[in-house]
């Protein structure tokens, strides 16, 4: 006479006590983790990746051709300065804002610009 197990699903790993409920679950739940670690894996590799070098070439050409038209302008003696640039209503308690040697927050020589005589 063949010995019936209280197995309900084919092919369970499971045997005798260790067949139950929990058991079934907890593996069907490993099995998706797995699933689902192998999903991200080849999406971080076949997607992300060649995005993130994609944007960083892309990211490499924009800044390039910035610094091309930057090299264009006149110099920064010569560029109008406008009623809104550097409004000073009072100095800052660290120093006039002007000058990076004061380590002022806001002033940096290379980008800013300040027409001290008009």
């Amino acid at each position: 006479v063949p010995r019936r197990w209280n197995n309900t699903e084919a092919g369970s790993k499971f045997t005798g006590v260790q067949d139950n409920a929990f058991n079934r679950e907890r593996a069907k739940i490993q099995e998706h983790a797995a699933e689902s670690v192998e999903f991200w894996r080849k999406m971080t590799i076949f997607v992300a990746v060649p995005c993130l070098i994609v944007f960083g070439i892309n990211a490499k050409i924009r800044w390039d051709a910035h610094w091309e038209h930057q090299a264009h302008l006149p110099p920064k003696e010569d560029r109008p300065e406008y009623s809104y640039q550097n409004i000073r209503t009072k100095n800052f308690f660290w120093g006039d804002g002007d000058k990076a040697r004061l380590l002022t927050l806001f002033w940096n020589d290379k980008y800013n610009y300040h027409k001290r005589d008009e």
